[in-house]
């Protein structure tokens, strides 16, 4: 990850706005599969569909994942590959990743 768009840190501190599910984020790739139009080393816009940190929810509960993911978007928040493995939080139903949602295969 290289920047966690939106927010803003306090003036004159070192600190920096954390990602959690849902944020949008500027990714470098780091694989990718040979022929495909995606290559190692570009750059891309992302959101992040699950987090290893623990979320909390409205309702007092909190959600965690084995690992962290995000999904690559296209400037109008749509993704642009075709299929999502694993599950996705549903937080991004309330960010309005409604495509998202609907190609993964389960909402935790």
């Amino acid at each position: 990850m290289i920047r966690v768009y939106g927010g803003s840190t306090s003036r004159g501190n070192f600190s920096r706005k954390t990602a959690s599910v849902g944020d949008r984020v500027m990714v470098s790739i780091k694989k990718s599969l040979p022929g495909s139009d995606i290559k190692s080393g570009d750059k891309s816009k992302a959101v992040v569909v699950r987090t290893a940190k623990s979320v909390r929810r409205p309702d007092g509960s909190y959600v965690k994942f084995d690992q962290s993911a995000v999904v690559l978007i296209t400037d109008e928040n749509a993704p642009k590959g075709t299929r999502i493995f694993g599950p996705v939080a549903r937080e991004l139903r309330e960010r309005n990743f409604m495509k998202i949602v609907s190609l993964a295969s389960e909402v935790v």
